[in-house]
């Protein structure tokens, strides 16, 4: 399948599909068939006169390589599987670092891309120390970072997140943090910090709030039973309080965006939220991410057949580092999608990931092997960092 083939699962099939052909049709094609046979017959016995003639005028034939196919999708960093060019996405500013905190969270939700849980801790909790580090070594290397994206798990859980954030704020970045808003938020001495941060550095703090659907039904449904309360609970003190706070939502319950935005903007005006529903960067509504789903990899044609500009990728802007449990050093990633999968690690530091070369990379440049990379990023127009527009 190809890029400009894809469609949503459940297309109705063609009527040749369903029926077959009446008996006048088939004779037809039982005679189509016999005037084929007959006309590769003479077509071979062509070649072969053909082949020996230029035997004889020693004169060599060239004849086309055949192209090579494979079997498995997603299986060679740099040919699909019906033969084309993958394609690549280079970084062109590395805009937003994004770091992962740890998987660790409050809550276990039903389609956790991360799989993030009160137990899962493949990702340990990220120390303040490789943070600074990170952030020192931007200042040397000129990268021209904007903002620093905390992302867990939970980043409330993490006993350093307060301390990375006033570390990044301090350097001038913007600070953005992704949270569920929920108990590790609101425990006294997390809310007395931030309460801190936002006097001294106002609105370069910013929080985004998970809320999956703007019922508590369908929330609840994504995450779990008395999870729609403590949310609602950690909006409202972030909005009495003067935080800037946008909220993510999910695209999985079967409406359009237009009437997804018109339901959370009864919502947050019923609850005096500030936050503008037309305005994708104050309500980011994501994709999903599936990767059992047949969808269609991406090659190089794919940018024009689909008028998407690469740059507008998540991983041409960004990347995010994690620390896995076991592993004495940080991890560079692509991007926010892929913590696990080993074959993403881009070195362990942000000067090596800027050159890595082979496998899924090129010079620094991220190959879209991954069904992430097509149904989130290319396809769905997702990504996690998501600015207002200018």
């Amino acid at each position: 399948m190809m890029c400009e083939d894809y469609q949503a699962p459940g297309r109705i099939k063609r009527r040749s599909d369903l029926c077959p052909a009446p008996k006048a049709i088939r004779h037809d094609r039982l005679y189509a068939h016999k005037l084929l046979v007959i006309g590769l017959e003479t077509l071979f016995l062509l070649r072969i006169s053909v082949r020996f003639r230029a035997m004889n005028d020693a004169t060599p034939i060239k004849t086309a390589q055949p192209q090579v196919l494979r079997k498995v999708k997603f299986d060679h960093p740099d040919v699909t599987a019906d033969g084309a060019p993958r394609a690549s996405v280079v970084l062109n500013q590395l805009e937003t670092l994004w770091i992962n905190t740890g998987t660790l969270c409050n809550i276990e939700c039903a389609h956790c891309y991360i799989e993030s849980s009160p137990k899962n801790d493949r990702l340990v909790y990220f120390p303040a120390a490789d943070a600074s580090a990170l952030f020192d070594e931007i200042g040397a290397l000129g990268t021209g970072t904007v903002e620093i994206g905390f992302t867990g798990g939970e980043p409330f859980m993490n006993p350093e997140m307060l301390v990375m954030a006033e570390d990044a704020l301090a350097r001038g970045f913007e600070v953005l943090v992704l949270t569920n808003a929920m108990q590790p938020m609101q425990r006294p001495r997390v809310a007395k910090g931030l309460l801190d941060l936002k006097e001294r550095f106002g609105d370069k703090l910013r929080l985004r709030v998970s809320l999956d659907h703007y019922t508590q039904a369908l929330h609840e449904l994504e995450r779990g039973k008395g999870t729609w309360a403590p949310v609602v609970k950690g909006l409202d003190w972030l909005a009495q309080h003067g935080f800037h706070m946008s909220v993510c939502g999910r695209t999985c319950w079967h409406e359009t965006e237009a009437i997804s935005r018109l339901g959370y903007a009864r919502l947050f005006a019923d609850r005096c939220y500030p936050i503008d529903t037309t305005d994708p960067s104050r309500l980011v509504l994501l994709p999903e991410m599936d990767e059992s789903a047949d969808v269609p990899e991406i090659t190089q044609a794919c940018w024009s057949i689909l008028s998407v500009d690469p740059n507008d990728m998540m991983c041409a802007t960004s990347r995010m580092v994690v620390k896995r449990k076991g592993e004495d050093r940080p991890t560079v990633l692509p991007c926010t999608l892929l913590p696990y999968d080993a074959a993403f690690g881009m070195g362990d530091t942000l000067k090596a990931s800027f050159g890595a070369d082979g496998g899924m990379f090129s010079d620094g440049a991220v190959k879209l092997n991954h069904p992430h990379c097509s149904k989130f990023c290319v396809l769905g127009g997702g990504s996690c960092s998501v600015h207002a527009e200018e």
